[in-house]
């Protein structure tokens, strides 16, 4: 993936380095949401597939990892000021009930019933940033949980990576849908041109897989990902055969109505039941992590449709 344009100080600072052999350096702070979470991205990319033209060494270099830390813990700051439900024994339970809110503007609807071709590929562009490496991030959690938790992580992770057949990974069928929309599916090709919603939802839950502590967390965010994902895909399989998709086209999404449908039940009771009964101090993790994805899911999604209903692009010029 090639590296991206800076969008403020320390993003700039950052890119300039990693362009050099590893060296020592400084940065100041973010001057702007769009600087801040850029350069988290930059940052957590060189411990999935790196950048091209970087040494790998960066990615344990001390000076890189100061600088993650205090912009985490900037980040991580904004995240704990939501509200989340009080912790409970009953962790499956309370998730169903949070993933019923139904607050935040639809974008799915939209997209069903309302949105031009231009804007579905729009979506399909924000979402590549994440699709294009799909479970990715939650992977981190499975050398980090013992047991039934562990067994039924590994159960959906499985589906995720199409049982080890390439053309059926969630990654992969993705790539098709871009294609088919007459989009870039070269990984990372968008990064550039999403805006700091985009890459802010993408950054919580690498934020969550590389910290140990915020396992809860990450579990958490992935069930209520899988909870509520069936309608949405569904909603979303429907507009763009509305929009004249092939079934190659729609594919990605109707895997999801199936899979996501049995999902939601393991990562509910089977992966954040059983972990919680085992480490019930985290059950207000699982339950924060919850929180974190519906909120910034929904942020996103008003700001997509605001700039829509606006007659404006959602993407950055």
């Amino acid at each position: 993936m090639k590296l991206p344009s800076p969008r403020g100080p320390v993003s700039d600072a950052v890119i300039a380095a990693l362009v050099q052999a590893p060296h020592d350096f400084s940065a100041g702070d973010p001057d702007s949401d769009d600087d801040l979470h850029l350069t988290l991205f930059v940052l957590y990319e060189l411990h999935y597939r790196g950048w091209d033209g970087v040494d790998d060494t960066w990615e344990w270099h001390p000076a890189l990892l100061g600088l993650r830390a205090r912009l985490e813990a900037r980040f991580e700051a904004i995240l704990r000021e939501l509200p989340v439900p009080e912790a409970t024994d009953d962790v499956p339970h309370a998730l169903i009930e949070m993933t019923r809110e139904t607050g935040g503007p639809s974008l799915s609807g939209y997209l069903r019933g309302r949105a031009t071709r231009e804007q579905f590929r729009e979506f399909a562009t924000h979402r590549s940033v994440y699709h294009l490496r799909e479970a990715d991030p939650h992977t981190f959690a499975i050398p980090r949980l013992a047991g039934p938790a562990k067994a039924a992580l590994i159960e959906v992770q499985i589906d995720e990576y199409g049982g080890g057949v390439t053309h059926r990974m969630h990654q992969e069928m993705f790539k098709d849908t871009m294609t088919a929309l007459g989009l870039d599916s070269t990984y990372g090709a968008y990064v550039d041109v999403v805006p700091w919603q985009t890459l802010a939802n993408n950054n919580l839950m690498s934020l969550f897989g590389l910290h140990r502590r915020l396992r809860g967390a990450l579990l958490g965010h992935l069930a209520a990902y899988e909870m509520t994902s069936t309608g949405p895909n569904r909603s979303y399989g429907n507009a763009l055969r509305r929009l004249g998709g092939d079934a190659a086209a729609t594919r990605f999404y109707d895997e999801h109505v199936e899979a996501d449908a049995v999902h939601e039940q393991i990562a509910a009771f089977d992966m954040c039941g059983s972990f919680c009964a085992a480490e019930p101090e985290l059950a207000a993790d699982v339950l924060f992590g919850a929180r974190c994805v519906l909120t910034l899911e929904d942020r996103w999604a008003e700001y997509v449709l605001s700039r829509w209903e606006a007659g404006e692009s959602s993407l950055r010029t």
